[in-house]
């Protein structure tokens, strides 16, 4: 089969008089915004030769059908295909999701509060909902507070416009409004009367809050608060105790917070601090208090601080803020939770989670930690606030999701479900370790690995080594029961803690974006060759994965260290950077400045983004095999960027060393939305990495 390749038509810009040209810039649709909303008005040149290539990956994966669906069948056989949440208590009831057998979405309910008759009572059925669409996704589902409406969003296109619905729980049918173009669910008003939701604008960007009442048009709906920096994402929320909506305003490094009595919907919001520049903040209330998690006060790794809440409000400004937890250098505070008489935190201390109970009325605290080399935890408050209970997850990369429930006063500890593999697992089985790379400064650099027990260690296994390290996110030491199908074919699984997360504090994370941006590619460079030093691998046998911005990472290593990786998969890769951040119309490109600077005002910024964006530093050199996945209704990573990085590749790479692109053309930024279209997904790209390794059998 002909390989593609798409016709070049050179586009010149030009920026601090530096001339950048481009060949395949046209694959960038001018309307893109209204495919965004309907598909099928896009380009019909463009079209092609993404169906092109998307026929061209068919046809070179053809020989691993088989394998992807043995694998497929293999991940969909460790789900429990009709599981079920712990019901999670508010009031006179007991809130849950499940899926049924053979069901793709989650189906929700809730049950009459326990020691009474736990007869299920259906409210929303995705899989119904669902039936004759190509994509379908549900935001979110929230109940109002007498428990008689609910407010539920849906996404059938992936372009994360979401449509808002009202749902009469009486009667299980959905009011007559229609609330469109929505940035996810609403929320309730005390008296059930009004949902608060924020409203996308024409380049998908939060920037209006509204507030609807129930049983009237979205025309009449009132505007709350816009936003208008174009810099700055909204969302809307409310504190745990009820008692206030909050507008959040941030960006990656600043953060603006607002109120608004949850029983006086109509009353103006009122500002807690204003946005002061690399300062963060998020608030909850307690009595005639507001608390405070900030990283105020040269509070890098982040405190928690109190307040009187009217004089807050009257006078907002940190001015009054008084330490509760003090900041701590490397105790990374990562959320917070108050309750009536406990506030719990989630923080990270030397490279581990751990959940802390204080107690607000004498601030005696402890921990909730576990003893594994690397794991997972997490937390959440539930709906109520006069309760002493709280949910928490614990898991490993060997030790399947166990949910337990922790009471603050007392200490006990129930677990209310463990997670269970259909066809099986022993954790013995496996082994898991944490490793310290040392990238080129001398830092080190952790890397967690999996395999089983029985794999040698002596270089021969194949590897796949997955990265992310961007926006501060920490990727997680979690169960993945799709990792199995590698590991138990002979793979070493590992994940690179690289800088830009946060997995060693908030200096983790500042020394990974910005000007500091390729100790992300060199972290994760190291992280190879420390594998490889250690002899679990070879280079001739790891394939690096990554998505989004890890997408980005991709790019640049393969750039910057093709010779250390047999392959590449790059998931809705973020790999036209420079273009990317010079283009303000597009959705995420303002917000994003202050995580990668901003080349349109700052030269040194350009040049410095010029250095590594990978299409920019694609060579005339041999490259690993690579495989890019794009979803064509991505508003994060619009699909032009996988295709015009493809594109350029097969311009210029000398190899043959295989280079296939997909874009899923009913999907966005997540892929598939159903959970076992998804596994078809995985499939299809672990796939790739036991061809890649030789492993196809």
């Amino acid at each position: 089969m002909n390989t593609p390749r798409p016709e070049k038509k050179e586009f010149v810009s030009t920026h601090h008089g530096i001339t950048k040209t481009e060949s395949y810039h046209w694959l960038r649709a001018e309307n893109w915004q209204e495919v965004m909303h309907d598909p099928s008005v896009l380009d019909a040149e463009i079209r092609s030769y993404l169906e092109a290539e998307n026929a061209y990956t068919q046809h070179m994966m053809a020989d691993t059908e088989a394998l992807q669906e043995t694998l497929f069948e293999e991940m969909k056989g460790r789900i429990k295909q009709d599981d079920s949440s712990v019901p999670s208590p508010d009031g006179p009831f007991a809130y849950a999701l499940k899926y049924v057998q053979g069901g793709q979405h989650p189906i929700f309910y809730r049950v009459a509060r326990e020691g009474q008759q736990a007869q299920e009572e259906i409210l929303l059925d995705g899989d119904k909902e669902a039936e004759g669409q190509a994509y379908f996704k549900i935001a979110g589902a929230s109940h109002c507070d007498d428990h008689s409406k609910l407010a539920w969003a849906y996404d059938d296109k992936g372009s994360e416009y979401f449509t808002l619905k009202i749902r009469d729980l009486a009667s299980g049918t959905d009011l007559d409004e229609i609330i469109s173009n929505t940035a996810g669910g609403g929320v309730w008003s005390a008296d059930s009367k009004f949902v608060f939701y924020v409203e996308m604008d024409a380049n998908h960007r939060p920037s209006k809050l509204f507030r609807h009442q129930v049983g009237t048009p979205q025309s009449e709906d009132t505007l709350v608060y816009e936003e208008k920096d174009a810099g700055f994402f909204m969302s809307v929320g409310r504190t745990q105790s009820g008692r206030f909506i909050t507008i959040d305003i941030h960006d990656h490094e600043t953060a603006e917070v607002w109120l608004i009595p949850a029983d006086d919907p109509s009353a103006a919001p009122k500002l807690v601090a204003p946005r002061e520049t690399g300062i963060e903040y998020s608030v909850e209330d307690h009595g005639d208090k507001l608390i405070i998690l900030t990283n105020a006060g040269d509070a890098e790794d982040f405190k928690i601080v109190t307040t009187d809440l009217e004089t807050q409000l009257a006078n907002p400004g940190q001015s009054t803020w008084t330490d509760l937890v003090a900041h701590e250098a490397g105790r990374l505070i990562l959320s917070f939770n108050v309750l009536k008489e406990h506030m719990i935190r989630l923080e990270r201390f030397e490279g581990l989670p751990r959940i802390m109970v204080h107690r607000l009325e004498d601030g005696e605290e402890h921990s909730i930690s576990f003893d594994e080399e690397a794991y997972s935890l997490g937390f959440s408050a539930g709906y109520e606030f006069d309760t002493t209970l709280i949910r928490f997850t614990y898991s490993s990369m060997t030790t399947p999701s166990r949910v337990f429930d922790y009471d603050v006063a007392s200490r006990e500890r129930v677990m209310r479900k463990e997670q269970e593999v259909p066809s099986g697992h022993t954790p013995s089985d496996y082994v898991t370790r944490r490793l310290q790379a040392v990238a080129p400064d001398g830092v080190k650099v952790p890397v967690t690995v999996l395999y089983r027990a029985d794999t040698p260690l002596d270089g021969s296994a194949p590897c796949l080594l997955y990265g992310y390290g961007s926006y501060g996110i920490s990727i997680p030491a979690s169960f993945n029961t799709n990792a199995l199908s590698l590991v138990d074919r002979g793979f070493v699984y590992a994940i690179a803690h690289i800088r830009g997360g946060k997995d060693k504090g908030f200096g983790w994370y500042k020394a990974g974006r910005r000007e500091f941006k390729k100790n992300t590619f060199t972290d994760f460079i190291a992280a190879s060759s420390h594998l490889v030093q250690e002899n679990f691998t070879a280079h001739d046998r790891i394939v690096a994965q990554g998505g989004s911005a890890g997408g980005m990472l991709m790019g640049a290593v393969a750039n910057m260290a093709p010779q250390n990786f047999k392959g590449i998969i790059a998931e809705v890769p973020f790999v036209d950077v420079l273009a990317t951040m010079l283009d303000d119309t597009l959705p995420l490109t303002p917000p994003e400045w202050p995580e990668w600077g901003n080349p349109i005002t700052d030269e040194t910024a350009y040049n410095y983004i010029a250095s590594y964006s990978p299409i920019d530093n694609v060579e005339a050199k041999a490259y690993p095999a690579i495989f890019a996945l794009g979803g064509l209704t991505d508003p994060r990573v619009t699909y032009w960027e996988p295709a015009k990085w493809v594109a350029t590749l097969r311009e210029k790479k000398t190899d043959d060393n295989l280079l296939m692109l997909r874009t899923n053309m009913d999907a966005g930024h997540g892929g598939a939305s159903g959970r076992f279209d998804r596994l078809k997904e995985v499939a299809l790209v672990y796939s790739f990495a036991l061809k890649t390794t030789g492993k196809i059998a």
